[in-house]
């Protein structure tokens, strides 16, 4: 919901408001709305914009050289009233004539109209451009009915471009209706925007669904289908387009607008830009200076939406000519000398292949990781709600991601015929790149020491597995800077490294200590409930920490205990 609001009816004049004061080398404020701060040239079509506010940075923020000369700013979701929008006219007109542009929405068409007629009357050659990108509010046969909703800032782009560069009205008119004509957009939403002093959404979707071709004004979807993966929703969005467009003789260029609509993250926007990328290369079709990122949104809305513009050589010029506003920027392309294509995947060092009894030995690890995997996976989502109590929530992702991919460079390590030590270095380099994060860090050194004190060419003894696990527990400690007590992985790692170094000397066989050990490391990492963070994002919590284990503690536990299966009983050598 929108949190911050002094009174709902002064919103929409408060914001613009306070945009108006960050922006002041851009933007002057009018009775309506905001012109650029510099004055239009004399004989320059001026293109004013508008709209409701709720959908920053669409209009004002589209103000500035290169794009809108003035935009007319409504209530939230509601026209600017035509007063206003002849007013924001009035004040950009330079003696080229003026256009308006405009989403089409019944009230947007009625307060543009009287003002195009007002401005008429007084003696202002003036059209209108109103945007109807949106396929999913009317087939094709009644596009003249379509609403507009992202696809305004590629169209709008375009117009100002053309007006930028000196073309007379006609001109700029001409170029601003093969735009739209060439515009198609295609949302889905996940849940409803709440307008300011509102305690509930406009409209809401139920768990696990999307809401498919909504409006940009709190307007529901055409429809509700379950929520699919973000490969899946993109592919939704590119087919409904593409399926619109197939039998138009479209160009095989295109401008790309992946828009979030409020409160859909950057990381997620880009997720789904790669996959509508790949798509429209695999259909024939050329990107030109694609947008990711919040352009034209609703509020708060949980949505997304797709827009599509195929080009001729002059949409092209004018979608990619510089502009220069509060909330676009458009510079011209780099230009660098050619550079050849680097590898997207680490380049890994191909493994020495190792003795037949080595390869056994590495078989084995592989089978003991592949364990781990298993298990970190099992309590993925506990680990995540522990270390959530004073913590950031992300050591169960972070060790699901870092076990699988260690698991994998294994079982592929044994595919080469690997040693152990060869084996444990690959999974190591696995584990640390992809969980990153301290546990990616500490697992990742762990396994790389526990690697460097074994070998390639045998298959470990005993003595050599509890000497491979003392230079693990010895690195985790070092690297972390922790001592038993801070309430970390090291409350459970020492003393399992402890029990088990007594067992084995007191003569126990490993897989008998090894089980020993790992019921003291779960006993230990129980314990870690008692005391308070000392050391991590955590300590900054202190004894809000209290009652719940340490996530690193738990994690490492678990390992051990799920190892306990996979010591040999018939090491060679039992010795020390």
């Amino acid at each position: 919901m929108t949190r911050l609001v002094n009174a709902a009816a002064e919103f929409a004049r408060e914001a613009l408001e306070g945009f108006v004061a960050a922006h002041q080398d851009y933007v002057l404020p009018v009775h309506g709305g905001v012109v650029r701060a510099a004055a239009t040239p004399p004989g320059q079509v001026a293109v004013v914009l508008g709209g409701g506010s709720g959908h920053y940075p669409a209009f004002a923020g589209w103000v500035g050289p290169g794009f809108a000369h003035g935009a007319a700013c409504g209530n939230t979701f509601a026209s600017p009233a035509a007063n206003q929008i002849h007013s924001v006219a009035r004040a950009a007109e330079a003696g080229g004539g003026v256009i308006l542009g405009f989403g089409n929405y019944a009230g947007d068409v009625l307060h543009f109209g009287q003002a195009a007629e007002r401005l008429r009357a007084d003696g202002i050659d003036v059209r209108t451009i109103a945007v109807v990108d949106d396929i999913a509010s009317a087939t094709s046969e009644q596009r003249h009915r379509r609403r507009g909703v992202a696809g305004d800032l590629i169209v709008f782009k375009i117009v100002c471009a053309a007006a930028e560069a000196g073309l007379d009205l006609a001109a700029v008119t001409a170029i601003g209706q093969r735009a739209n004509t060439a515009t198609r957009s295609f949302g889905i939403a996940f849940d409803g925007c709440t307008l300011p002093g509102a305690d509930h959404p406009l409209f809401t979707v139920d768990g696990g669904q999307m809401a498919v071709g909504l409006g940009i004004h709190g307007e529901p979807g055409i429809g509700a289908k379950p929520l699919p993966s973000a490969d899946e929703v993109a592919d939704l969005l590119v087919d409904e387009i593409l399926d619109e467009a197939g039998a138009d003789g479209s160009g095989s260029r295109v401008a790309v607008l992946v828009n979030g609509l409020g409160s859909i993250k950057y990381e997620e926007l880009f997720v789904i830009y790669r996959r509508v990328a790949h798509r429209l290369q695999r259909a024939g079709l050329t990107i030109v200076r694609p947008v990711v990122g919040e352009h034209v949104t609703s509020l708060n809305m949980a949505g997304l939406s797709l827009s599509l513009t195929f080009l001729d050589d002059d949409l092209e010029a004018y979608w990619i000519a510089p502009a220069d506003a509060p909330a676009f920027q458009r510079r011209p392309a780099p230009q660098h000398p050619p550079r050849p294509v680097l590898p997207a995947a680490p380049i890994r060092p191909r493994l020495r292949p190792a003795p037949p009894a080595a390869q056994l030995g590495a078989t084995r690890v592989a089978q003991a990781l592949a364990a781990v995997r298993d298990v970190v996976l099992a309590h993925e989502t506990r680990l995540g709600e522990i270390d959530a109590v004073a913590g950031d929530g992300d050591h169960g992702i972070g060790m699901a991601r870092g076990s699988m991919a260690a698991a994998e460079a294994a079982a592929a390590a044994v595919t080469e015929q690997a040693g152990v030590r060869g084996l444990l270095v690959a999974a190591a380099d696995a584990w640390a790149e992809r969980a990153g994060g301290t546990s990616g860090a500490l697992w990742g050194a762990a396994l790389t020491a526990a690697g460097a004190a074994l070998d390639d060419d045998q298959l470990p003894t005993s003595g050599d597995v509890v000497r491979a696990v003392t230079a693990a527990v010895e690195t985790i400690v070092r690297l972390g800077g922790a001592q038993p007590g801070d309430k970390t992985m090291v409350d459970a790692a020492v003393p399992f490294h402890q029990v088990l170094t007594a067992e084995t000397a007191a003569g126990a066989s490993l897989a008998a200590a090894w089980s020993v050990a790992a019921a003291s490391a779960t006993a230990a990492a129980e314990a870690t409930a008692r005391i308070p963070a000392r050391l991590g994002r955590a300590r900054t919590h202190g004894d809000r920490s209290i009652g719940a284990p340490d996530a690193g503690a738990i994690s490492f536990a678990l390992i051990v205990t799920a190892l306990t299966d996979h010591v040999a009983t018939d090491q060679p050598g039992e010795q020390g």
